[in-house]
């Protein structure tokens, strides 16, 4: 599970030219933010925190969290 782990979180991040660039996309929820990357499904992404969940193919506005106020 060690090497699995590890792989998954590399594809993550980029070091080039000195600079570390996020390649993941983080979760839009304002209780999580930069730093919580999504899940990536095969139809799907979702928030392991929050909960968040959208299509692949939906607007990134669009979201399906019933806890708007």
């Amino acid at each position: 599970m060690g090497d699995k782990w590890r792989n998954s979180k590399v594809g993550k991040y980029d070091v080039s030219s000195g600079e570390l660039v996020r390649k993941g996309e983080f979760c839009p929820d304002p209780t999580c933010g930069p730093g919580i990357f999504l899940a990536v499904h095969a139809d799907r992404v979702s928030c392991g925190r929050c909960g968040y969940t959208r299509g692949l193919n939906e607007n990134l506005d669009s979201s399906n969290s019933e806890e708007e106020e």
